[in-house]
């Protein structure tokens, strides 16, 4: 931990603090292999507590480092869709947007596709909680149903990016799954000078995969360790007065890598588009990406229907009305 000031997060629901601290955790293990920054935390009976960092402004050099080690964060993988980080107690909730979770272990039987997780764990559960609220009628509740029922029947699925398909087989995985922040709005990443994490971060952290050659031109996540200086290149910002992109707040999870990309637009990311073609160049997407991005911020906006209603409710069925 850091010895600049911290600060204390104390529980909102009993277990929420602990959550996330094991959500940090698991996705810090992917920064020794050059994945995305992730705050250091720890945590006790009820608290969490992390360094206070700087936020800065984000710099398009920046945006693509955090674009490529985002890749990496990703191909880290998951056991199934919806599983919860390592040492989750089966009880704890993320946060009241009540999302559901599952054993971080592979649980027997066929593994289920992304497109049975996403609508029976990402959206069907705010379906009818909305429409007795009142932020969705009946017309939109049978939208979002449609969506449903096509998800359910796999009329969206799609390979995962290229790193995190790569890396599920070589671990022999049934299904590709990435490791995913699960709540990748806008503010749950700072942009920090580079010398604040610098004592506490590996030295290959925020660094993307490295290259493996000509023979393949593509990025592996395996040998990032072997020289940290090696990625000290162009798609660094780590010179000095630099920045990194930080993930905080996480609502860490198996799911799709899309999913996560996607959440970067729904509030809007200053040079959202340098930090996909950086995640591109390193993890190349399946093809029609660009046309799934609305469902894939589904989920968040579905979250903020649940949470404060309002406009969220017809922002989401506009947007299901793509996919019905």
């Amino acid at each position: 931990m850091s010895t600049r000031p911290v600060f204390r997060k104390h529980d909102d629901l009993p277990g929420a603090t602990r959550l996330e601290a094991q959500g940090l955790a698991w996705l810090a293990q992917a920064m020794a292999d050059g994945g995305a920054y992730v705050v250091p935390a720890r945590a006790g009976d009820g608290w969490l507590e992390e360094p206070r960092l700087s936020d800065s402004h984000v710099t398009p050099t920046a945006a693509e480092g955090f674009g490529r080690a985002l890749a990496v964060t990703h191909a880290a993988g998951a056991p199934a869709f919806g599983c919860a980080p390592p040492g989750w107690d089966g009880r704890t909730q993320m946060g009241r947007s009540n999302i559901r979770l599952r054993p971080h272990a592979v649980e027997s039987g066929t593994p289920r596709r992304w497109g049975e997780f996403y609508a029976a764990d990402r959206i069907a559960p705010y379906i009818r909680p909305g429409r007795d609220a009142g932020t969705l009628s009946a017309a939109d509740a049978a939208i979002l149903e449609r969506v449903c029922e096509r998800l359910a029947d796999g009329d969206f699925d799609s390979e995962q990016p290229e790193l995190t398909r790569r890396a599920a087989a070589e671990r022999g995985a049934a299904v590709a799954v990435a490791r995913t922040h699960g709540d990748l709005w806008t503010g749950n990443v700072l942009w920090v000078p580079t010398a604040e994490v610098a004592d506490w971060a590996p030295p290959a952290a925020g660094r993307g995969p490295q290259r493996d050659g000509a023979e393949h031109g593509r990025a592996t996540p395996r040998e990032v360790t072997a020289d940290p200086r090696a990625y000290r290149g162009r798609h660094s910002d780590a010179g000095a007065g630099g920045v990194v992109g930080v993930l905080i707040d996480p609502l860490a999870q198996g799911a799709h890598a899309e999913t996560d990309l996607a959440a970067l637009g729904v509030f809007g990311q200053p040079y959202l588009e340098r930090i996909v073609a950086g995640y591109n160049e390193a993890s190349p997407l399946a093809d029609g990406w660009r046309e799934r991005v609305g469902l894939h911020q589904l989920h968040l906006l579905m979250i903020h229907v649940f949470l404060f209603g309002g406009g969220y409710g017809p922002q989401a069925v506009a947007v299901a009305r793509r996919y019905a």
